[in-house]
């Protein structure tokens, strides 16, 4: 009888022990999930940003008593945009500090060397910040992202926008690297699918400073629309370049250049520009009632104006606690899973549209809309289009 009592103790220790493993960063009164940011690197400015956003969530569901009786406790860790940092930093959230879920990582390259980390422990990746088509391609069961990916957006918008300005000699500038190949295909795509096709060409190197050679060749092309693969310092020194030059045609851009930072560095130069987005820029004085309330919460809390990256941090940890509260007290790796793949995400205050996933769908849209800046501020022109 005594050894049949230690099998069966045995035997229930064992169990217990799994669904331990299988639970990390789970407790009857906390759940504990991490994230990596840039907060020394290169795009610092946005993982600070992403970081507060998050911040102001979490602190908001604590003060409400959590989720199903559980509180958040959120972890960050710098990669300083490294990748070979993110892989340390997915090392000690995942292996030390043995967090649930990994939510709002920043970078495309930082997301791919962490993952390896993450699903060896069965750990989620969730809402990644970039819009990048491996956040969800090749399917994995722990892969989930929100952004509309760099081809979808330049796909959708290109060819509309070419439409409304009855553009007839429509051209190219992109960064010579997977970002910007990512923006011309996805516009070379959608100009296909109009029986259009791009006149002129140009590319240039990441770090580059100078793109006077670049804008002249598309004025000399007499381009009257002008998609940029650019991010920042690349879309403000193009388009300063060319208004230099007398050159004024349409310039559009992907999500990686919709920032406050474009007409705050840029100046009056910027005006006219369009960007595809999802999230709007959450500016202090904003129409939006909803959107001008968070904003100046988040500005008493940090003493910093929110950006759209902000909201993006914002809504990840919004999201992933919708599907934390559907899964349920029983919260597990698999009930998360199971919560999510029949999740419908509603709009955002932000005007993000509404998100789905399903077993085999890990992308919760693949749509943007487009705003421009007008008088040195982000104004929504667009709503979205069907989805394809």
């Amino acid at each position: 009888m005594k050894i049949q009592l230690s099998l069966i103790a045995a035997a229930m220790a064992l169990a217990a022990g799994s669904a331990t493993a299988q639970t990390q960063g789970v407790s009857k009164n906390e759940i504990v999930i991490g994230s990596i940011q840039d907060l020394s690197g290169p795009l610092a400015g946005f993982g600070k940003q992403v970081r507060l956003g998050m911040m102001l969530r979490v602190d908001e569901v604590n003060e409400q008593g959590g989720i199903n009786g559980r509180k958040v406790k959120l972890l960050i860790e710098d990669s300083g945009y490294d990748p070979r940092r993110a892989v340390l930093a997915a090392q000690k959230l995942v292996n030390q500090d043995k967090i649930f879920a990994m939510v709002a990582h920043i970078g495309t390259a930082q997301n791919m060397a962490a993952m390896p980390v993450q699903f060896q422990k069965n750990v989620v990746n969730f809402f990644p910040v970039t819009a990048a088509r491996e956040m969800y391609e090749p399917f994995h069961k722990l892969k989930y992202s929100f952004a509309a990916t760099y081809f979808d957006q330049m796909r959708q918008a290109v060819p509309a926008l070419v439409k409304e300005k009855g553009a007839k000699q429509i051209c190219t500038m992109y960064q010579d690297d997977e970002f910007g190949l990512e923006v011309f295909r996805g516009a070379e795509a959608g100009l296909k699918e109009a029986g259009l096709q791009f006149a002129e060409v140009t590319t240039y190197k990441r770090g580059a400073t100078d793109f006077a050679s670049q804008m002249q060749k598309l004025a000399s092309a007499k381009c009257d629309f002008v998609v940029m693969g650019t991010i920042i310092r690349e879309t403000i020194g193009g388009i300063a370049t060319a208004r230099r030059l007398g050159f004024n045609p349409t310039f559009v851009g992907s999500s990686a250049a919709y920032t406050d930072l474009i007409h705050k560095l840029g100046g009056p130069a910027m005006n006219g520009f369009y960007a595809t987005m999802t999230s709007q820029h959450p500016y202090l004085d904003e129409a939006s009632q909803p959107i001008r309330f968070w904003a100046n919460k988040y500005k008493t809390m940090f003493n910093e104006d929110p950006t759209v990256f902000s909201a993006y941090g914002y809504g990840a940890v919004d999201s992933y606690l919708r599907a934390v509260e559907k899964a349920g007290a029983n919260l597990t790796t698999e009930t998360f899973i199971k919560a999510m793949d029949t999740m419908k995400i509603p709009p955002d205050i932000f005007g993000s549209p509404e998100m789905t996933f399903s077993p085999t769908k890990r992308l919760g849209n693949n749509i943007s809309r487009m705003s421009q800046i007008q008088e040195g501020r982000w104004k929504v022109v667009s709503d979205y289009p069907k989805a394809k």
